[in-house]
């Protein structure tokens, strides 16, 4: 009987480790290690914090086909990867969301996007945003960028080109914060 019990017990301590060891929690946002687009896995590649006057506003993660410190070669490739972005305040509404993004567009130094296609692509975000929502990015080189917002899909955008320039908002040569550019590269 105490064997059996012993045995239970070590199981499981043994299963919770690698159920956990599947997760990274960055500022109480919790990333699995790896996600699944199309038939192809990613894998996390690192997560930063984004703060803006010591308020947490949200957590950026970075999947990649393999991980790189590189971030040229991140914005660079055609093939799979995503950004996965949790909303950890209310001070991130859909209009400080979307007015963050233009500005990110016009400051990045990577890729191209036409006014025409960010404004389409801003239309993507007609929701309320909240504590706790969770954004996805991925790009398929197939079909581009595709959105989804907790689970639902929003659209996307067409192109190498486009991905280039969204990615280089948190990761190009003049980052919308540069400690979560450093995060997502895994150099922490």
């Amino acid at each position: 009987m105490k064997l059996n019990l012993i045995v239970s017990l070590f199981t499981a301590i043994v299963l919770s480790f690698s159920v956990n060891a599947q997760k990274v929690t960055v500022a109480g946002a919790e990333f699995p290690t790896k996600m699944k687009i199309s038939d192809k896995v990613v894998e996390y590649n690192g997560a930063g914090l984004r703060q803006k006057y010591f308020f947490n506003l949200y957590v950026a993660a970075l999947y990649v086909p393999e991980r790189t410190s590189n971030a040229q070669t991140i914005i660079d490739q055609n093939e799979e990867s995503a950004m996965r972005l949790k909303i950890l305040s209310n001070k991130v509404t859909r209009d400080k969301f979307v007015e963050t993004v233009k500005d990110g567009f016009a400051t990045s130094t990577e890729g191209k996007a036409s006014e025409s296609e960010i404004a389409e692509f801003m239309k993507l975000f007609n929701v309320e945003f909240k504590e706790g929502d969770d954004i996805i990015l991925i790009y398929k080189p197939s079909s581009g960028i595709e959105v989804y917002m907790n689970g639902k899909h929003l659209g996307g955008a067409k192109g190498l080109a486009f991905k280039k320039a969204l990615w280089g908002i948190w990761l190009g040569k003049k980052p919308a914060d540069a400690s979560v550019k450093k995060a997502m590269l895994g150099k922490v």
